[in-house]
């Protein structure tokens, strides 16, 4: 029997999306992408329910993403109104009125014994003044405004995206490869009475949507994963106070800068995302230390007219305490969340449809396939968590009820060992494909305001004349490079042939 026989007598595996927005349209998008015509892929969503649609800043592996699905980044840039991001400034994190920058860079040369920041710290205890910051280049050509796409991929960078136009480009794309979007309301959930999987979608109209894999893009309500197959939720409130948000848009207030701003008040922290067209922000707050409305008023007093009504968002910080179960795999919010301080929702949805994929049956699903995926799955979000975490608990304020109760709360141990280990001997290590790695987590530390006691003996082995003309050396070549580059909104205008973004 030929290939192509065996192909026909295998029925095509009916996979069903249940909701649209950023994590319905990019899982349906790279199914499509990757799966063709092995798939019957269906995706269930209401133009009448609205979507967050507000996770506008992201990291790295999203350009990834984009070139496994084979979009051209040009117009990918167009249709989302994107801009280049390097990382991410933050004000007011250590103490009220300091700043400091985390970017997606490597800073310095490593050995490979040690990390750069151990010739750095003895460099600085013998009188060398310079800061660690002049070392990495995504952040001195992000400070100064400036990107390019450099030889041999030595920029690393991400995206600032509207987070509704990439949907809108991602169906067009995934509809124009077979996938199809069925218009309606999911009144229940039908379960296979024998098995206990889901069977169908049952939507308004008395419609019937059957399948053998669904997922779960409900959002927060997580439709299918908990209201139908009960996999339980896990809160870190105790560990990220924040519970709300207000998000709006607004006008430029100067060309868009080619990094995000996380900006923290007496309640938690503002956010500046800046795209081609207007201005993404909002406010995250702990509604237990400020209202609704103050927080309104605090995100409006510093930005001026929006452009559009604000949207409010109450939220968990937690995760799903399995996010496969049976035949149903959740994704995006209806999997986890943990509030977008480092930029990480997009990316989480990025790695669980990566993941589906890899695991996507064939045939009866195995239990074994969600084990594995639930236990990578959970790794990376704690991880994340624990990363975010640790710019409340690594901070010098006590300004206000907000940030006494943070100083005051318990952390993982997982994060305790991390910063101890930093700060008794400047160590970093990355585990198990850890998302953030070592330069991320010394850029966060110190930028916080946690100091390494000591260095490693690697960095004894120079001479202090050596030991000079290497930082000087390295510092040098940073800044030359920088100063080469082109300011970041004139070559975005030129990189997608729109116009150039204009201060309002």
């Amino acid at each position: 029997m030929s290939e192509d026989r065996l192909s026909e007598d295998r029925p095509r595996r009916r996979v069903v999306i249940a909701g649209g927005g950023t994590a319905g349209w990019m899982m349906a998008a790279a199914i499509a992408r990757t799966m063709g015509a092995t798939v019957d892929l269906t995706l269930v969503e209401s133009e009448a329910i609205g979507t967050i649609g507000v996770g506008e800043s992201t990291i790295p592996p999203l350009v990834n993403f984009n070139r496994i699905l084979g979009i051209p980044e040009p117009d990918f840039m167009r249709a989302a109104q994107a801009t280049f991001k390097l990382g991410i400034l933050f004000d007011n994190w250590k103490y009220d009125g300091h700043s400091y920058f985390h970017s997606f860079g490597l800073s310095g040369k490593d050995h490979w014994s040690a990390g750069f920041q151990h010739f750095w710290l003895r460099a600085r205890a013998a009188g060398y003044p310079h800061s660690y910051d002049d070392y990495c280049l995504e952040l001195v050509a992000g400070l100064q405004g400036k990107f390019a796409h450099l030889p041999e991929e030595r920029m690393n960078y991400a995206y600032h995206v509207d987070a509704t136009l990439y949907g809108r480009f991602l169906r067009e794309l995934a509809e124009a490869d077979g996938a199809k979007r069925v218009e309606g309301k999911i009144q229940s959930v039908e379960l296979d009475g024998e098995s206990g999987n889901i069977a169908a979608l049952l939507l308004d109209g008395e419609r019937r949507v059957e399948g053998d894999m669904f997922v779960d893009c409900t959002g927060f309500r997580g439709l299918l994963i908990d209201g139908a197959l009960h996999g339980g939720f896990e809160d870190w409130g105790h560990w990220l106070p924040n519970d709300s948000a207000v998000a709006l848009q607004s006008k430029h207030q100067g060309p868009p800068m080619p990094y995000t701003r996380a900006i923290a008040h007496d309640a938690g922290w503002q956010w500046r995302i800046p795209l081609q067209h207007r201005m993404g922000a909002g406010i995250v707050y702990s509604s237990r230390y400020l209202s609704r409305d103050a927080a309104l008023d605090r995100l409006l007093s510093s930005l001026g007219e929006p452009l559009v009504e604000p949207i409010d968002i109450k939220f968990r910080g937690g995760v799903r305490r399995r996010q496969w179960v049976r035949n149903c795999v959740a994704v995006g919010l209806a999997g986890g969340f943990v509030e977008p301080l480092e930029a990480t929702t997009v990316h989480l949805i990025q790695r669980a449809i990566l993941r589906f994929i890899r695991l996507m049956p064939n045939g009866r699903v195995s239990e074994r396939d969600a084990i594995e995926f639930n236990e990578q799955q959970r790794r990376d979000i704690e991880q994340i968590r624990d990363f975010v975490i640790l710019h409340y608990k690594a901070t010098e304020r006590r300004d206000s009820p907000f940030w006494r109760h943070v100083a005051a709360m318990p952390i993982p141990d997982s994060l305790q060992q991390k910063i101890e280990l930093f700060r008794e001997t400047g160590r970093v290590f990355r585990k198990n494909e850890e998302l953030f790695g070592e330069n991320s987590w010394v850029q966060v530390m110190m930028g916080q305001g946690i100091d390494p006691q000591s260095w490693h003996p690697i960095a004894e082995k120079l001479s202090p004349d050596e030991l000079d003309r290497f930082m000087a050396g390295l510092r040098e070549s940073t800044a030359r490079t920088a100063a080469t580059l082109p300011e970041h909104h004139a070559y975005v205008a030129r990189y997608c042939g729109a116009r150039e973004p204009q201060a309002a």
